[in-house]
């Protein structure tokens, strides 16, 4: 395993295992299996809805505590300085731990000042190791870095082949906010398993497009959290660190990088109506499902 310093101070793996889109009832099962393989890095979310499978899993697994570099994120609709702690202190109920790695906001939307003054405090009585932020474009970085008196230990973005973050990289490097890749995969979008330049690489190293892929995001300083509920695949991932690309493999690369994302830009009015259409719905479901409890 490879890992990088944070600006902190704290070690982290260079490759974990996200739990995205993984279901309640594959995640217990899926973690053991990564962690057996020797992932130490085990990424979740408040929104993904399965803390407490990945709690389960790291009690069951009889790793230490410490060996393992725990991440989840407060979703938006916990955002605001209250809620924000309250909601850290939920999550680390569901992942029974007295502490987590690295907590992460989890969208630049909302009141994520108020959030992210939550996220310092817990962090100055070390109940959080590290904070940082997701899915912030550079404009809302520099803007949290220069004015909120901690900068960000991280920042998880969509990062892959077709969207390489090279000018948000450079942002993250001047304020030494570790750059963390999601979907390094692009979930295969635009043929990339099949890229012929992907192949190519492959084949003379006798790898996948996808370790190709995870090999090129940690030699150019990023983080990858690759994501598989099948367990060979889980280790064909993990087995990226006994080959480097070189010069010219990288330079092909780059050469692929569309410079937009696969998925959606937060900077779309119309996706931020959606982020925010989509916390009131969940919200009318919480205060509904507590109005019956109560009745």
């Amino acid at each position: 395993m490879e890992y990088v310093q944070l600006n902190n101070g704290l070690k982290m793996p260079m490759l974990g295992y996200g739990v995205y889109q993984v279901t309640k009832e594959e995640c217990e099962r899926c973690v053991l299996d990564a962690l057996h393989t020797g992932y130490r890095l085990i990424d979740t979310a408040q929104s993904y809805f399965n803390e407490e499978e990945v709690g389960n899993a790291i009690v069951k697994s009889g790793i230490p505590r410490e060996e393992i570099f725990l991440t989840s994120k407060v979703w938006v609709e916990h955002y605001g300085y209250e809620e924000t702690k309250e909601s850290v202190y939920e999550s680390m109920r569901k992942l029974q731990t007295e502490y987590i790695d690295l907590m992460l906001l989890h969208q630049p939307f909302s009141d994520y000042y108020g959030a992210y003054r939550a996220l310092k405090e817990l962090y100055q009585e070390g109940v959080l190791k590290a904070i940082g932020v997701s899915n912030f474009y550079p404009d809302r970085l520099v803007d949290i870095a220069n004015f909120a008196n901690i900068v960000p230990m991280v920042n998880q973005v969509e990062t892959h082949v077709l969207n390489q973050q090279t000018e948000a990289k450079k942002w993250m490097d001047k304020y030494e906010v570790q750059i963390e890749a999601w979907a390094p995969f692009g979930e295969g979008k635009g043929g990339l398993f099949e890229n012929p330049v992907l192949v190519e690489i492959g084949a003379k190293y006798n790898k996948t497009p996808a370790q190709v892929m995870l090999r090129w995001n940690i030699q150019r300083g990023v983080i990858v959290l690759p994501k598989s509920t099948h367990l060979e695949r889980m280790k064909q991932n993990f087995n990226v660190f006994d080959f480097a690309l070189s010069d010219d493999d990288m330079a092909a690369i780059a050469a692929l990088d569309t410079q937009t994302s696969v998925f959606f830009s937060h900077y779309d009015p119309n996706m931020v109506e959606w982020f925010a259409k989509m916390v009131d719905e969940r919200k009318s479901q919480h205060d509904s499902t507590k109005e019956k409890k109560n009745w």
